[in-house]
């Protein structure tokens, strides 16, 4: 069984109050860190850890902590990202509903590494009930000293906000939400220079998710050593998997990484099997901008070896026969789905949320959505599959920020795994179920 250390207390009753997180053991990494350790001992215990990012990239974070520009004079930031909107992604948002004071802790420890004098935690605008939540949290830090001038008297002083964005899924990325958070238009920065060396203000800033940036507290607590010794190879600690689609027991899950995906999927003690004991057809691993996989690839690689719920097991095989741990968000597929229809709807998505900056991805994510709505009206032709993964080819590598890629790929995965599925619609769509009830049910008109 897997060892919880980020919902270890997520059912405690009030252990949303400061309160009853602090019965628990709360904030005893910041005293620990303020108490007997330096930001750079702190830093070194996350570098020790194996901590990657929890968002999707899953860069090493005290590597990217370590890139932090330190000029004499100079204010640095905190900011973490709360935008959470890759869709198949809840676990920020049920971690800061439940155990708030959990990211603040984080954020207080992270802080007096970095040494940041403040810190933010931006957060999208549909989470607005959760951001209510964090602002209380935080008021009750202020009221009992972890926050504010002077915290334990250590001589390390820290302020926190929440900032709550306007919904735009392009905010997600790094240097759109920094602009946001300066109050411009949420569009991504050219890179370099990265936020690093000049982020919010132009000044030095670490950006990380709130996932993230919780996993910083059990690893302050218990060591660094002691983390990594948790999961498989590289890929080190637990894991938050935001789990739906059709299966038994939606919901979050904490897990060690290497977790067999099978086990995942038709455990008890996790998403309890295909709902009505249906076939599994395909799962989206990471969130809709990963590459989906077919049901024979998602639980073994192409090598035949048991597929782990790892980085480096799931994108065995490159996009070719691999794909992504991303940022957890676990959707499973029963045999009952539509691939063309499900792709529809991301590919909706991507274009509705692209800024707009870069050529390819504007119009390339438009080009994309009305093709499938022909084919799914039943009017197109083969030349359009061929057609999509053209545009999808065009897309990628060539736009300033990820979303180009995260448009792109879903796209190219489910027709190299599904082309017949495509063709299907294009060579018989009469034989196609419930292309009527689709449109009224999305409020659409027939291309």
């Amino acid at each position: 069984m897997s060892r919880k250390l980020l919902l270890e207390h997520d059912h405690v009753p009030g252990i949303n109050t400061y309160a009853v997180y602090r019965q628990m053991n709360g904030y005893a990494s910041v005293e620990k860190a303020l108490k007997s350790m330096t930001p750079e001992t702190v830093l070194e215990e996350v570098k020790k850890s194996g901590l990657r990012g929890r968002g999707g990239a899953g860069f090493p974070t005290g590597l990217k902590w370590s890139f932090l520009a330190k000029p004499p004079g100079v204010a640095r930031y905190l900011v973490c990202n709360a935008d959470e909107s890759e869709p198949g992604t809840f676990k920020d948002r049920y971690l800061m509903e439940r155990i708030p004071h959990l990211l603040i802790e984080g954020m207080i420890t992270s802080s007096f590494s970095l040494g940041a004098r403040t810190s933010y935690i931006y957060i999208r605008g549909e989470y607005y009930y959760v951001a209510n939540i964090l602002e209380k949290a935080i008021e009750e830090a202020y009221a009992n000293g972890w926050l504010g001038e002077n915290i334990l008297g250590s001589g390390f002083s820290h302020d926190m906000h929440v900032q709550i964005g306007a919904g735009a899924y392009i905010c997600g990325e790094e240097t759109a939400l920094l602009e946001s958070l300066e109050g411009k238009r949420g569009n991504p920065r050219i890179k370099p220079p990265f936020p690093a060396i000049a982020g919010a203000w132009g000044c030095p800033t670490v950006v990380n998710n709130v996932e993230t940036i919780a996993a910083v507290v059990p690893i302050i607590n218990e060591g660094g050593e002691a983390y990594s010794k948790i999961g498989i190879g590289k890929s080190t600690g637990t894991k938050l998997i935001s789990a739906s689609g059709h299966i038994n027991k939606p919901g979050v899950y904490e897990i060690d990484l290497g977790l067999p995906v099978e086990e995942f999927i038709y455990s008890d003690q996790y998403c309890g099997g295909i709902k009505g004991g249906r076939t599994l057809k395909a799962v989206v691993a990471g969130g809709s901008s990963v590459p989906i996989l077919p049901a024979e690839l998602i639980l073994k690689t192409a090598k035949g070896e048991p597929r782990l719920m790892s980085y480096e097991s799931l994108g065995d095989g490159g996009f070719l026969t691999g794909t992504m741990l991303g940022s957890g968000g676990f959707i499973v597929m029963d045999d009952t789905t539509s691939i063309v229809k499900n792709l529809y709807t991301f590919a909706r998505f991507y274009h509705h949320e692209s800024c707009g900056q870069c050529s390819p991805c504007r119009e390339g994510t438009g080009w994309m959505e009305k093709i499938l709505h022909k084919i799914l009206d039943g009017h197109g032709t083969l030349a359009d599959v061929d057609l999509l993964w053209d545009i999808q080819g065009k897309i990628e590598g060539k736009t300033i920020c990820p979303l180009g890629e995260a448009a792109a790929w879903p796209v190219a995965a489910a027709i190299r795994h599904f082309r017949a599925e495509f063709e299907e619609y294009v060579t018989n769509p009469q034989s196609i179920k419930d292309v009527k009830h689709y449109y009224r049910l999305h409020n659409l008109q027939p291309a």
